[in-house]
C-alpha cells in the first residue's frame, strides 16, 4: 500500500514540476535585423566587397543559391518545393506584427542536403516589399531589399 502511494506522490511532484519549468519560460524577445542601408563599418569591409558591391544590389550574406529563390518568387514560381509560397505564420514573433497571410515562406536550397534544409527567405506584403533571410530555421532573420525583377540578375 505505501509503494503505490509513494510513486503516486513523486509522479505529482515530477508533474507538477515540469508543469512549472514549461508555464515559467518566457520566449525570447524579438529581434530584428539592423538597418542594412547604414554605411559599412570597417576600411577593411569597404577594401574587400566594394567594387563586387557596386555590381551587386543582393546583400553579401545571401548564399549563391537564394539569386534562384529570389527570381522564382519575383516571377510567381514555379517552385521546387511544395511548401514554397505557404503562409508564413511568424508563431515566434521574430518578425514585425502582421495580419495572418502577411508573411510567405520558400525555401533556399543547401546543396548536399538530404532535405529542404534550414535556410528560407520570408516575404511581407503582395507583391514582396518586405525581405528576411534565416539560415536557421527561422530562428534569427536578417532584413534586406531586392530590386524590381530583371534590374539585378
Amino acid at each position: 500500500m505505501r509503494k503505490p502511494l509513494l510513486l503516486l506522490v513523486a509522479n505529482v511532484l515530477l508533474i507538477g514540476g515540469l508543469a512549472t519549468i514549461k508555464f515559467s519560460q518566457r520566449p525570447p524577445p524579438p529581434q530584428f535585423a539592423p538597418s542594412l542601408t547604414q554605411p559599412a563599418a570597417t576600411n577593411a569591409a569597404v577594401a574587400n566587397g566594394a567594387q563586387a558591391a557596386q555590381h551587386d544590389p543582393l546583400p553579401p550574406f545571401l548564399p549563391p543559391e537564394a539569386r534562384r529563390t529570389i527570381a522564382l518568387i519575383q516571377q510567381g514560381g514555379p517552385f521546387p518545393h511544395r511548401q514554397d509560397g505557404s503562409v508564413f505564420g511568424n508563431r515566434e514573433q521574430r518578425l514585425p506584427e502582421r495580419p495572418r497571410g502577411y508573411y510567405h515562406e520558400y525555401t533556399v536550397d543547401t546543396p548536399g542536403a538530404g532535405n529542404r534544409g534550414a535556410r528560407r527567405i520570408v516575404t511581407g506584403g503582395n507583391p514582396p516589399t518586405g525581405w528576411f533571410y534565416s539560415d536557421d530555421h527561422y530562428e534569427t532573420f536578417r532584413s534586406f531589399d531586392v530590386p524590381p525583377a530583371g534590374s539585378w540578375q
